[in-house]
């Protein structure tokens, strides 16, 4: 049986872990600094086990050692931004989490696949790449699923189809520059732009663009993690199961779409190796152009990560 490592056991990691052992993919290690928080929220999930009808073991540790041997690695870890909290206090509290997580899962997994959720995420996937210093097949961030499975809901709700008909892809960063594909989304093969007038296509993407923040607000305090919880188990089936699914992830751009040298979200496949290949698709001029601009805001965040970090990542 496959062992899936969830670093930090706050709402995104214990509901990555909840769904990853009821979809019967892998025994989970649940892993955080708080003494008890892994533990308990282990146990609790292990007790539902029986009505969810499957064996998969899941344990909580406050030690890396527990995660010897994981074939995959999720970092969730972390902070939220608080009240008076700058975004560069942030990206530096967050990047000196993950890269300690990423020092610390990789010897005791050097060979295992690390699936990166932690915000900000592009960057934060960056930083264990270079990190971990893995193959770029072997690090992929997550958020490219989460934001197309937003925009799908959007589709659904808005022309009413069932949601299992959507197909939709958001590429670039995760964040206000990221870019929703609607030439590309349909509702069983049938162009949105069939379905919808584009004032409303319009307002879907920007509401995706808002997914998370429009959560904050309503939730007062704390942040999404359902859908992203999902997400990660997406990608952990995919990869487990060598699934070959055709899915938006965060990946080292190699020359693809004209980008190099950035981790940003891609058309991906994924399986057994993790990162099989990017898929290359012809993108119009101005597709091209707001994919460009979303790279160059990842690049100015990694430079601004490095000069808070003083050191050289």
């Amino acid at each position: 049986m496959s062992k899936v490592t969830v670093v930090g056991a706050g709402n995104v990691g214990a509901t990555a872990a909840q769904y990853i052992a009821e979809k019967n993919l892998a025994d989970v290690m649940l892993v955080d600094v708080v003494e008890g928080l892994p533990q308990g929220k282990a146990l609790d999930l292990m007790e539902a086990s029986p009505i969810h009808y499957h064996d998969r073991k899941i344990e909580g540790s406050n030690s890396y050692e527990a995660t010897k041997g994981s074939d995959i690695v999720v970092i969730t870890a972390g902070v939220a931004r608080k009240p008076g909290m700058t975004r560069d206090d942030l990206l530096k509290i967050n990047a000196n989490i993950v890269k300690e997580v990423a020092t610390q899962a990789i010897k005791y997994s050097p060979d295992a696949t690390f699936i990166v959720v932690s915000n900000p995420l592009d960057v934060m996937t960056y930083l264990t790449w270079k990190t971990t210093k893995l193959p770029q097949h072997k690090v992929i961030g997550m958020a490219g699923v989460l934001d197309s499975a937003r925009f799908q809901h959007f589709i659904a709700a808005e022309t009413g189809y069932s949601v299992e008909d959507v197909r939709a892809m958001v590429l670039g960063g995760h964040g206000d520059l990221m870019v929703p594909l609607t030439r590309f989304a349909t509702v069983n093969g049938i162009p949105l732009t069939e379905l919808l007038p584009q004032d409303k296509i319009d307002a879907m993407v920007n509401r995706t663009r808002d997914g998370g923040a429009e959560i904050v607000k309503l939730l007062k305090s704390g942040s999404a993690y359902y859908a992203p919880g999902a997400s990660v188990a997406q990608m952990v089936e995919a990869i487990i199961r060598g699934k070959d699914r055709l899915i938006p992830c965060c990946v080292l751009a190699d020359g693809h779409y004209g980008l190099k040298d950035v981790y940003i979200g891609l058309p991906c496949v994924l399986g057994t190796e993790g990162l099989k290949k990017v898929v290359d698709i012809k993108l119009t001029d101005e597709e091209t152009a707001a994919l460009k601009k979303s790279a160059e805001s990842i690049r100015e965040n990694i430079d601004k990560m490095n000069e808070l970090l003083s050191v050289a990542v």
